[in-house]
Protein backbone atom coordinates (compact mmCIF):
# COMPACT_ATOMS: atom_id res chain seq x y z
CA UNK A 1 0.00 0.00 0.00
CA UNK A 2 1.23 3.48 -0.89
CA UNK A 3 0.57 6.46 1.38
CA UNK A 4 0.32 10.17 0.68
CA UNK A 5 2.13 12.65 2.93
CA UNK A 6 -0.97 13.56 4.91
CA UNK A 7 -1.80 9.85 5.35
CA UNK A 8 1.36 9.16 7.40
CA UNK A 9 -0.51 9.00 10.76
CA UNK A 10 -2.70 6.26 9.24
CA UNK A 11 0.34 4.44 7.86
CA UNK A 12 2.00 4.46 11.28
CA UNK A 13 -1.07 2.98 12.94
CA UNK A 14 -1.40 0.29 10.27
CA UNK A 15 2.25 -0.61 10.75
CA UNK A 16 1.67 -0.82 14.50
CA UNK A 17 -1.35 -3.06 13.90
CA UNK A 18 0.67 -5.41 11.71
CA UNK A 19 3.42 -5.72 14.33
CA UNK A 20 0.90 -6.49 17.08
CA UNK A 21 -0.66 -9.22 14.93
CA UNK A 22 2.76 -10.75 14.28
CA UNK A 23 3.57 -10.75 18.01
CA UNK A 24 0.24 -12.40 18.73
CA UNK A 25 0.84 -15.14 16.18
CA UNK A 26 4.30 -15.91 17.54
CA UNK A 27 3.46 -15.79 21.26
CA UNK A 28 -0.02 -17.27 21.13
CA UNK A 29 -1.25 -14.54 23.51
CA UNK A 30 -4.78 -13.19 23.08
CA UNK A 31 -4.35 -9.66 21.71
CA UNK A 32 -7.85 -9.17 20.30
CA UNK A 33 -8.50 -6.22 22.64
CA UNK A 34 -5.33 -4.43 21.51
CA UNK A 35 -6.17 -5.06 17.86
CA UNK A 36 -9.69 -3.65 18.33
CA UNK A 37 -8.30 -0.52 19.97
CA UNK A 38 -5.79 0.11 17.16
CA UNK A 39 -8.44 -0.50 14.48
CA UNK A 40 -10.68 2.01 16.20
CA UNK A 41 -7.83 4.55 16.23
CA UNK A 42 -7.26 3.94 12.51
CA UNK A 43 -10.93 4.59 11.81
CA UNK A 44 -10.89 7.78 13.89
CA UNK A 45 -7.73 9.01 12.16
CA UNK A 46 -9.17 8.35 8.71
CA UNK A 47 -12.37 10.15 9.68
CA UNK A 48 -10.37 13.13 10.94
CA UNK A 49 -8.09 13.35 7.89
CA UNK A 50 -10.63 12.62 5.16
CA UNK A 51 -13.28 14.78 6.77
CA UNK A 52 -11.08 17.86 6.36
CA UNK A 53 -9.29 17.43 3.03
CA UNK A 54 -8.14 20.60 1.26
CA UNK A 55 -8.77 20.88 -2.50
CA UNK A 56 -5.09 20.10 -3.17
CA UNK A 57 -5.18 17.04 -0.95
CA UNK A 58 -8.27 15.83 -2.81
CA UNK A 59 -6.35 16.24 -6.08
CA UNK A 60 -3.61 14.06 -4.59
CA UNK A 61 -6.12 11.38 -3.59
CA UNK A 62 -7.53 11.35 -7.13
CA UNK A 63 -4.02 10.45 -8.34
CA UNK A 64 -3.31 7.85 -5.67
CA UNK A 65 -1.30 5.00 -7.27
CA UNK A 66 -3.55 2.39 -5.62
CA UNK A 67 -6.75 3.98 -6.91
CA UNK A 68 -8.72 1.77 -9.36
CA UNK A 69 -8.76 2.71 -13.04
CA UNK A 70 -11.39 2.46 -15.75
CA UNK A 71 -10.93 -1.18 -16.79
CA UNK A 72 -11.11 -2.32 -13.15
CA UNK A 73 -14.50 -0.60 -12.81
CA UNK A 74 -15.74 -2.12 -16.05
CA UNK A 75 -14.53 -5.63 -15.14
CA UNK A 76 -16.48 -5.52 -11.88
CA UNK A 77 -19.61 -3.72 -13.10
CA UNK A 78 -19.94 -5.78 -16.29
CA UNK A 79 -19.09 -9.01 -14.46
CA UNK A 80 -16.79 -10.41 -17.13
CA UNK A 81 -19.15 -9.66 -20.05
CA UNK A 82 -17.14 -6.71 -21.37
CA UNK A 83 -16.04 -7.00 -25.01
CA UNK A 84 -13.52 -4.30 -25.91
CA UNK A 85 -13.80 -2.75 -29.37
CA UNK A 86 -10.80 -1.17 -31.08
CA UNK A 87 -9.81 1.50 -33.59
CA UNK A 88 -11.23 4.71 -35.00
CA UNK A 89 -11.34 3.31 -38.58
CA UNK A 90 -9.09 6.15 -39.71
CA UNK A 91 -5.67 6.18 -38.01
CA UNK A 92 -5.20 3.51 -35.34
CA UNK A 93 -6.35 2.14 -31.99
CA UNK A 94 -5.59 4.60 -29.18
CA UNK A 95 -4.66 2.64 -26.05
CA UNK A 96 -5.43 5.63 -23.81
CA UNK A 97 -9.13 5.36 -24.64
CA UNK A 98 -10.96 2.07 -24.11
CA UNK A 99 -14.51 1.09 -24.91
CA UNK A 100 -16.89 -1.69 -25.72
CA UNK A 101 -20.17 -3.39 -24.84
CA UNK A 102 -20.82 -4.99 -21.48
CA UNK A 103 -23.80 -6.11 -19.45
CA UNK A 104 -25.05 -4.73 -16.13
CA UNK A 105 -27.56 -7.12 -14.56
CA UNK A 106 -28.68 -8.23 -18.02
CA UNK A 107 -28.76 -4.69 -19.48
CA UNK A 108 -26.33 -4.09 -22.36
CA UNK A 109 -24.33 -0.87 -21.99
CA UNK A 110 -21.57 0.80 -24.00
CA UNK A 111 -18.66 1.58 -21.67
CA UNK A 112 -16.08 4.20 -22.69
CA UNK A 113 -13.26 5.69 -20.65
CA UNK A 114 -9.62 6.69 -20.30
CA UNK A 115 -7.20 4.06 -19.00
CA UNK A 116 -3.98 5.29 -17.35
CA UNK A 117 -2.17 1.96 -17.04
CA UNK A 118 -1.49 -0.16 -13.96
CA UNK A 119 2.32 -0.20 -14.12
CA UNK A 120 5.16 1.82 -15.65
CA UNK A 121 5.19 -0.02 -18.97
CA UNK A 122 1.41 0.16 -19.44
CA UNK A 123 1.37 3.82 -18.44
CA UNK A 124 3.81 4.54 -21.24
CA UNK A 125 1.73 2.55 -23.74
CA UNK A 126 -1.47 4.27 -22.64
CA UNK A 127 0.22 7.67 -22.24
CA UNK A 128 -1.13 8.03 -18.68
CA UNK A 129 -4.69 8.19 -20.03
CA UNK A 130 -4.02 11.12 -22.39
CA UNK A 131 -5.83 10.36 -25.65
CA UNK A 132 -4.86 11.42 -29.15
CA UNK A 133 -7.52 12.57 -31.66
CA UNK A 134 -8.03 8.96 -32.76
CA UNK A 135 -8.97 8.14 -29.17
CA UNK A 136 -11.82 10.66 -29.21
CA UNK A 137 -12.84 9.55 -32.69
CA UNK A 138 -12.90 5.94 -31.48
CA UNK A 139 -15.06 7.03 -28.55
CA UNK A 140 -17.47 8.79 -30.90
CA UNK A 141 -17.61 5.76 -33.22
CA UNK A 142 -18.58 3.58 -30.27
CA UNK A 143 -21.19 6.09 -29.09
CA UNK A 144 -22.77 6.10 -32.53
CA UNK A 145 -22.72 2.30 -32.53
CA UNK A 146 -24.53 2.29 -29.19
CA UNK A 147 -27.07 4.76 -30.54
CA UNK A 148 -27.64 2.57 -33.59
CA UNK A 149 -28.56 -0.39 -31.41
CA UNK A 150 -30.38 1.77 -28.82
CA UNK A 151 -27.99 0.97 -25.97
CA UNK A 152 -27.18 3.41 -23.13
CA UNK A 153 -23.68 4.84 -22.74
CA UNK A 154 -21.56 5.12 -19.60
CA UNK A 155 -18.29 7.08 -19.75
CA UNK A 156 -15.62 6.89 -17.04
CA UNK A 157 -13.40 9.98 -16.93
CA UNK A 158 -9.84 9.83 -15.60
CA UNK A 159 -7.27 11.87 -17.49
CA UNK A 160 -4.72 14.64 -16.84
CA UNK A 161 -5.77 16.04 -20.24
CA UNK A 162 -5.76 15.29 -23.94
CA UNK A 163 -2.33 14.31 -25.29
CA UNK A 164 -0.35 17.53 -26.01
CA UNK A 165 2.04 16.12 -28.63
CA UNK A 166 2.74 17.63 -32.05
CA UNK A 167 1.20 14.66 -33.84
CA UNK A 168 -2.04 15.14 -31.89
CA UNK A 169 -2.31 18.73 -33.10
CA UNK A 170 -1.46 17.68 -36.65
CA UNK A 171 -4.32 15.18 -36.66
CA UNK A 172 -6.84 17.64 -35.24
CA UNK A 173 -7.03 17.30 -31.47
CA UNK A 174 -9.24 20.35 -31.01
CA UNK A 175 -11.61 19.36 -33.81
CA UNK A 176 -11.96 15.81 -32.49
CA UNK A 177 -12.93 17.00 -29.01
CA UNK A 178 -15.25 19.71 -30.37
CA UNK A 179 -16.96 17.13 -32.60
CA UNK A 180 -17.57 14.92 -29.58
CA UNK A 181 -19.16 17.79 -27.66
CA UNK A 182 -21.55 18.45 -30.54
CA UNK A 183 -22.42 14.81 -31.18
CA UNK A 184 -22.78 13.80 -27.52
CA UNK A 185 -25.25 16.61 -26.90
CA UNK A 186 -27.54 15.08 -29.55
CA UNK A 187 -27.26 11.35 -28.80
CA UNK A 188 -30.71 9.78 -28.55
CA UNK A 189 -29.74 7.19 -25.94
CA UNK A 190 -29.14 7.76 -22.20
CA UNK A 191 -25.63 9.00 -21.40
CA UNK A 192 -24.08 8.87 -17.91
CA UNK A 193 -20.63 10.39 -17.32
CA UNK A 194 -18.67 9.66 -14.14
CA UNK A 195 -15.39 11.29 -13.08
CA UNK A 196 -13.51 8.48 -11.29
CA UNK A 197 -10.14 10.25 -10.94
CA UNK A 198 -8.80 13.30 -12.71
CA UNK A 199 -11.06 15.36 -14.93
CA UNK A 200 -8.74 17.77 -16.67
CA UNK A 201 -9.61 20.21 -19.43
CA UNK A 202 -11.03 19.27 -22.83
CA UNK A 203 -9.46 15.85 -22.47
CA UNK A 204 -12.13 15.04 -19.89
CA UNK A 205 -14.91 17.06 -21.48
CA UNK A 206 -14.45 15.14 -24.76
CA UNK A 207 -16.38 12.24 -23.20
CA UNK A 208 -18.18 14.30 -20.55
CA UNK A 209 -21.44 15.51 -22.12
CA UNK A 210 -24.24 13.45 -20.62
CA UNK A 211 -27.73 13.41 -19.16
CA UNK A 212 -26.14 12.84 -15.77
CA UNK A 213 -22.60 13.93 -14.90
CA UNK A 214 -21.38 12.52 -11.59
CA UNK A 215 -18.13 12.71 -9.62
CA UNK A 216 -16.65 10.36 -7.07
CA UNK A 217 -16.05 12.07 -3.73
CA UNK A 218 -12.25 12.36 -4.05
CA UNK A 219 -11.90 13.53 -7.64
CA UNK A 220 -11.51 16.85 -9.42
CA UNK A 221 -12.87 18.42 -12.61
CA UNK A 222 -11.46 21.64 -14.04
CA UNK A 223 -10.31 23.45 -17.16
CA UNK A 224 -6.72 23.17 -15.96
CA UNK A 225 -4.68 21.33 -13.33
CA UNK A 226 -3.52 23.23 -10.22
CA UNK A 227 0.14 22.82 -11.25
CA UNK A 228 -0.43 24.22 -14.74
CA UNK A 229 -2.54 27.06 -13.36
CA UNK A 230 0.23 27.92 -10.90
CA UNK A 231 2.90 27.82 -13.62
CA UNK A 232 0.90 30.23 -15.79
CA UNK A 233 -0.04 32.72 -13.07
CA UNK A 234 3.07 32.56 -10.88
CA UNK A 235 5.66 31.04 -13.26
CA UNK A 236 6.24 28.07 -10.92
CA UNK A 237 4.42 25.18 -9.20
CA UNK A 238 4.86 26.57 -5.69
CA UNK A 239 1.32 27.97 -5.58
CA UNK A 240 -0.51 24.80 -6.67
CA UNK A 241 -2.38 24.60 -3.34
CA UNK A 242 -3.59 28.17 -3.79
CA UNK A 243 -4.56 27.43 -7.40
CA UNK A 244 -6.51 24.32 -6.38
CA UNK A 245 -8.50 26.40 -3.91
CA UNK A 246 -9.24 29.13 -6.46
CA UNK A 247 -10.25 26.75 -9.27
CA UNK A 248 -13.22 25.36 -7.28
CA UNK A 249 -12.51 21.93 -8.73
CA UNK A 250 -13.80 19.64 -5.98
CA UNK A 251 -17.08 17.70 -6.32
CA UNK A 252 -18.65 19.87 -3.60
CA UNK A 253 -17.78 23.07 -5.48
CA UNK A 254 -18.85 21.64 -8.83
CA UNK A 255 -22.22 20.58 -7.43
CA UNK A 256 -22.75 23.96 -5.76
CA UNK A 257 -22.09 25.68 -9.10
CA UNK A 258 -24.54 23.31 -10.85
CA UNK A 259 -21.85 21.94 -13.16
CA UNK A 260 -22.49 18.31 -12.18
CA UNK A 261 -25.57 16.37 -11.12
CA UNK A 262 -24.31 14.43 -8.12
CA UNK A 263 -21.45 13.21 -5.94
CA UNK A 264 -20.81 9.50 -5.37
CA UNK A 265 -19.49 8.74 -1.87
CA UNK A 266 -16.26 6.76 -1.46
CA UNK A 267 -15.26 4.36 1.32
CA UNK A 268 -13.68 5.99 4.36
CA UNK A 269 -10.08 6.69 3.39
CA UNK A 270 -10.73 6.89 -0.36
CA UNK A 271 -11.52 4.49 -3.20
CA UNK A 272 -8.00 3.03 -3.01
CA UNK A 273 -8.73 1.52 0.42
CA UNK A 274 -11.67 -0.58 -0.75
CA UNK A 275 -12.01 -1.17 -4.49
CA UNK A 276 -14.95 -3.53 -4.31
CA UNK A 277 -17.09 -1.22 -2.20
CA UNK A 278 -16.36 1.63 -4.62
CA UNK A 279 -17.27 -0.51 -7.65
CA UNK A 280 -20.50 -1.59 -5.98
CA UNK A 281 -21.52 2.00 -5.20
CA UNK A 282 -20.77 3.16 -8.75
CA UNK A 283 -22.76 0.26 -10.20
CA UNK A 284 -25.75 1.14 -8.03
CA UNK A 285 -25.57 4.77 -9.16
CA UNK A 286 -25.46 3.76 -12.82
CA UNK A 287 -28.49 1.48 -12.50
CA UNK A 288 -30.41 4.09 -10.51
CA UNK A 289 -29.93 6.81 -13.12
CA UNK A 290 -30.42 4.51 -16.11
CA UNK A 291 -33.80 3.43 -14.75
CA UNK A 292 -34.94 7.06 -14.56
CA UNK A 293 -33.45 8.14 -17.88
CA UNK A 294 -34.95 5.23 -19.84
CA UNK A 295 -38.43 6.42 -18.84
CA UNK A 296 -37.91 9.62 -20.85
CA UNK A 297 -38.34 9.83 -24.61
CA UNK A 298 -35.19 10.35 -26.72
CA UNK A 299 -36.42 13.80 -27.70
CA UNK A 300 -36.97 14.81 -24.08
CA UNK A 301 -33.54 13.53 -23.02
CA UNK A 302 -31.81 15.56 -25.72
CA UNK A 303 -33.80 18.68 -24.84
CA UNK A 304 -32.96 18.41 -21.13
CA UNK A 305 -29.29 17.66 -21.86
CA UNK A 306 -28.89 20.70 -24.08
CA UNK A 307 -30.78 22.93 -21.65
CA UNK A 308 -28.56 21.81 -18.78
CA UNK A 309 -25.28 22.64 -20.50
CA UNK A 310 -26.57 25.87 -22.02
CA UNK A 311 -27.54 27.06 -18.54
CA UNK A 312 -23.97 26.73 -17.27
CA UNK A 313 -21.87 29.85 -16.85
CA UNK A 314 -22.83 33.51 -16.89
CA UNK A 315 -22.69 36.26 -19.49
CA UNK A 316 -22.65 39.95 -18.60
CA UNK A 317 -23.69 42.33 -21.35
CA UNK A 318 -22.76 45.97 -20.98
CA UNK A 319 -23.94 48.96 -22.95
CA UNK A 320 -21.26 50.11 -25.44
CA UNK A 321 -19.43 53.31 -24.54
CA UNK A 322 -20.00 55.88 -27.27
CA UNK A 323 -17.26 58.34 -28.11
CA UNK A 324 -18.34 61.89 -27.40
Amino acid sequence: MNYLDFEKPIAELLEQLEKVKQVGEKSGVDISQTISEIEEKIKEERTRIYGNLTPWERVQVSRHPDRPYTLAYIDYIAGGTFMELHGDRTVKDDKAMVGGFGSIDGKTVMFIGQQKGINTKMRQIRRFGMANPEGYRKALRLMKLAEKFNKPIVTLIDTPGAYPGLEAEERGQGEAIARNLLEMSQLKVPVICIVIGEGASGGALGIGIGDKVLMLENTWYSVISPESCSSILWRNWNNKERAAEALKLTPKDMLANKLIDGVIPEPLGGAHTNHEETFKTVKEEILKHLTKLEKLSPKKRVELRIEKFCAMGMVNEEEPILNS
